[in-house]
């Protein structure tokens, strides 16, 4: 004899207040389309300081000004070709755009499928790992790391380009950086105590 399947739950209908509310969380689908046209604006800003720096370093005069005003270089002697500094300066600059666009990604794609709707990803070939245990615990450490490497190379950037920095700009920034850390420690730590919590009331 054939075994029958289960049943599927019947869906729950709502009143028309909580159907409302809930059906508000939709307004967010701007606000992430929008986060999608600032990740096209970040892909074409760096494809633009990338053929910048590949023509400069054919020895294109025009775009190596374009480099150096980007980074804000500046030294006493004019500058006429690529040295070590400028090109470190402009790969990290590329690096963090990069960074920011994957922070972008996470906001997306875990911010809708956390708060929005979902994404019915599971068994595709290209689905995020991290997006099988995504929640708004999980979502905010992740910031919190993203942010902290964006803060570490706009750090190191300005650390390499010292210089034209003045000492409270320097001091400033570390202590901006260091409260970056200590957040997303504070983060995690909290995000510890509530998961175990639960755990421990059982």
């Amino acid at each position: 004899m054939p075994m029958s399947l289960p049943a599927s739950p019947a869906t729950k209908t709502l009143r028309p207040i909580p159907r409302l509310i809930f059906a508000s969380r939709w307004l967010q689908l701007p606000l992430y389309l929008g986060l999608i046209a600032a990740q096209a604006v970040y892909v074409f800003h760096f494809w633009v300081e990338l053929v910048h720096l590949l023509e400069a370093a054919f020895g294109s005069q025009t775009a190596l000004q374009a480099l150096i005003d980007g980074i804000g270089y500046q030294v006493d002697t004019p500058v006429t070709q690529l040295n070590e500094t400028i090109i470190m300066l402009v790969v990290l600059a590329l690096i963090d755009v990069v960074m920011i666009s994957n922070l972008l990604i996470m906001v997306i794609v875990g911010g809708y499928e956390t708060f929005v709707s979902r994404l019915n990803l599971e068994g595709h070939q290209d689905q995020p790992e991290w997006l099988d245990h995504v929640n708004a615990s999980v979502l905010k450490v992740k910031l919190g790391t993203a942010i902290i490497g964006i803060s570490s190379i706009h750090l190191l950037k300005t650390f390499i380009n010292a210089g034209n920095y003045t000492d409270k700009v320097l001091i400033a920034q570390t202590a901006i950086h260091i409260t970056f850390l200590l957040s997303a420690i504070a983060i995690a730590y909290t995000d510890r105590l509530m998961a175990h919590a639960p755990a421990s009331s059982h």
